[in-house]
């Protein structure tokens, strides 16, 4: 049985922006592919919107960039949003020459084009109400036909190695041999998502739990604003509904939030109604919820023609019916639920990050973009770019050798399996319950140091049940999102304002000046 590979390129993470680096260096670099699960099981895959580009003749990416640094609360990075906004149509382009089939006008040959919430134009691409899907499915097709690329899945990194100020590969657990195993690498790529895990209720996947940025953060790389969660207004509210993304173009077609008497309310709260950026209507729906003791809210898009919402959101249609809820006649139950993590790993137009040869691309990295809020289907469209931009810079230096350094295989001579597994679970309920509840959507100083005390006892029992035991699958994953946790407390405690997705009882008020909150690990010796 193999102990160690080696490749050029190490990805890990098999959503839209990991797949697009490989694409992109499929022709001259030898590529691993690791994911956690199958090859779709990612974020990208779930994502339902669409994305964000400019490509009607009435938009321009001007208007983009305006409409990006004001849904951003001014601490988007402006160089960054103009970057990647004039990057936008020839990353759609390029998608479409993967084989991605984006919904088109009826009897018309241009795309249909949607808005969404905190856009000035009709600009978002999308493949009917199944988006993610359409692109993960398109680059997967694309991936698995590359001699070039290998993928590994069922396979979950479990630390990078780090080795004279750069990163030379990563120490990777085999899900069916239940063996850790080295994989070393010219480059390494964290584009493994973000971690929205780390709450109780999400829209996201089960794999969502934070792992690079917890792994750079480790290896020595900074990372930034991760006191900027967002929380998508509109997931279905079902006991049977486990994570199910209410898209937001419902709400950009017309779609109206009701109170439990059928009242709508979002006016009072903005006057651009259910059309507000995210962070304003998921504070109004809490406040709602919180107001009138209410276990959900209601969206409504029946006023629309049965065919009109067959057409548009079929996705949406089909799952509401299996839990009994026809969308054509009556509204959606919805809760907030966290979503999208706007900071991550730092890193710079090409996706380097602090540490050597280690890029970040995707919702891993912070690159500038989304500042305060992420405005929304920005998301998809940073992938894209940053994959190729992140490729691109990696392709130029790929005649560089392979470091010639030992590294030891992993040693778990000194552990045993087991026997007390509910300790994982436990932890996990816990860690995920007092970051919904101290760390949410409002948020109060005393909250959050309730959430950091508690953090810190359970990172202690995690180090001495990690050092004692075998890695598993769950245990990785609570490891990671412990860290990413703490490091989402700590970047909130430093924010002494409301700004965007971060609003606090104890700092009502916007400062003047809109600062970055970048937390610096201790460098390794």
């Amino acid at each position: 049985m193999t102990s160690s590979y080696s490749h050029d390129v190490l990805v890990i993470g098999s959503g839209a922006a990991g797949l697009t680096l490989a694409l992109r260096l499929a022709d001259k670099a030898r590529i691993a592919v690791i994911c956690k699960g199958e090859l779709n099981q990612g974020s990208t895959y779930y994502a339902q919107g669409g994305i964000a580009a400019v490509l009607d003749e009435q938009d321009t990416v001007d208007d983009h960039v305006t409409d990006t640094l004001a849904a951003g609360a001014d601490l988007c990075h402006g160089d960054t949003v103009r970057f990647t906004v004039a990057n936008s149509r020839e990353s759609i382009e390029w998608l479409v020459s993967q084989g991605v089939e984006f919904s088109r006008y009826p009897n018309e040959d241009g795309f249909h084009l949607t808005r969404e919430g905190g856009h000035s134009h009709r600009r978002i691409i999308h493949a009917a109400d199944a988006t993610g899907r359409a692109v993960s499915e398109a680059l997967t097709n694309q991936a698995l036909q590359q001699s070039n690329i290998e993928v590994f899945q069922r396979h979950v990194a479990v630390d990078l190695v780090v080795r004279q100020g750069r990163c030379v590969g990563a120490y990777v657990y085999d899900r069916e041999s239940e063996h850790v195993r080295l994989f070393r690498a010219k480059f390494v790529v964290l584009a493994s998502g973000g971690a929205s895990k780390a709450y109780l209720y999400t829209s996201n996947p089960d794999g969502a739990s934070g792992d690079g940025i917890a792994m750079a953060w480790r290896a020595g790389c900074r990372v930034a604003n991760m006191e900027f969660n967002q929380f998508h207004p509109t997931c279905l509210y079902h006991p049977k509904a486990k994570s199910f993304l209410i898209t937001e173009a419902i709400r950009g077609e017309g779609g109206k939030l009701l109170l439990p008497n059928g009242q709508r309310f979002m006016h009072r709260y903005d006057e651009r109604g259910e059309l507000a950026p995210r962070d304003i209507v998921a504070r109004a729906i809490d406040h709602e919820m919180k107001r009138l003791g209410s276990d959900c809210v209601y969206l409504d898009i029946s006023h629309r023609s049965p065919d009109f919402i067959l057409h548009h959101f079929p996705t949406v249609k089909a799952r509401c019916l299996e839990l009994g809820i026809d969308i054509t006649r009556e509204p959606i139950p919805v809760v907030p639920a966290a979503h999208y993590t706007c900071g991550g790993v730092m890193v710079d137009h090409s996706g380097q990050t602090d540490v050597g040869n280690l890029f970040a691309i995707g919702e891993t990295s912070f690159t500038g973009l989304h500042g305060a809020n992420r405005m929304a289907s920005n998301s998809l469209l940073e992938c894209i770019v940053f994959g190729r931009s992140a490729a691109d810079a990696i392709g130029q230096r790929l005649a560089e050798p392979m470091a010639d350094i030992a590294i030891a295989d992993w040693d778990e001579s000194q552990v045993t399996d087991s026997d007390e597994d509910v300790v994982i679970s436990h932890n996990w309920d816990e860690l995920r319950r007092f970051m919904w509840d101290y760390v949410g959507i409002v948020r109060t100083n005393k909250r959050l140091q309730r959430a950091l005390h508690r953090v810190e006892l359970l990172q202690q029992e995690i180090r001495e049940y990690y050092s004692n035991y075998k890695v598993s699958n769950d245990l990785i994953e609570l490891r990671n999102l412990a860290m990413v946790s703490e490091l989402i407390i700590r970047s909130a405690m430093e924010r002494r304002e409301s700004r965007g997705l971060h609003y606090t009882l104890d700092y009502p008020e916007t400062l003047a000046e809109a600062r970055d909150t970048i937390l610096e690990p201790r460098r390794k010796a």
